[in-house]
């Protein structure tokens, strides 16, 4: 799971059905998720006398303390449009609809440089957990080599003369 946060590309999960215990932690872990009308999420170990704690990591992360301990304590099954707003995912679609809006995502997302989405993913979650100053010194440090590749410049160059840019990956 945790190989989800290290890798340099972004992970979208594509739920239809029902993501419990296992399924649930994978949803959260991944960066982005889109599931489908129906779709519902749980932790329903409790039920059966086994605490979800490695789901509990993830789940508690995407949508915070309260929401996710009332997940994990009742093992109640939270429908698609309650996760979108507690945030476990980030769409909710008709299922004929879920593939294509998965690939639409997917496809905004690679429109941008491969080199500029690993710098982002990594940063994104190197200061998520960090103090307020922490993370700011760390962003700061970042943009700052950030600004220096070859697809910073050359974007930024494509955008004054309003032409596409064209990525190196560096």
């Amino acid at each position: 799971m945790q190989t989800i946060h290290e890798i340099p590309q972004p992970v979208i999960a594509q739920v239809q059905g029902i993501a419990t215990a296992a399924g649930c932690q994978l949803v959260a872990w991944c960066d982005l998720a889109i599931a489908e009308e129906g779709a519902r999420f749980a932790t329903p170990g409790v039920k059966i006398g086994l605490f979800c704690t490695t789901p509990m990591v993830a789940i508690t992360r995407a949508i915070g303390r309260k929401a996710a301990l009332e997940m994990l304590l009742t093992g109640r099954y939270v429908p698609a449009g309650e996760a979108k707003e507690l945030g476990l995912i980030n769409r909710v679609v008709p299922l004929d609809d879920l593939e294509t809006e998965t690939e639409s995502l997917a496809g905004q997302i690679a429109e941008a440089s491969r080199f500029t989405l690993a710098i982002g993913k990594q940063g994104f979650y190197a200061q998520v957990d960090q103090p307020d100053a922490a993370a700011m010194h760390y962003a700061k440090h970042t943009i700052t080599m950030n600004m220096g590749t070859e697809d910073a410049q050359g974007g930024i160059q494509a955008f004054i003369a309003k032409k596409k840019p064209v990525w190196k990956d560096r």
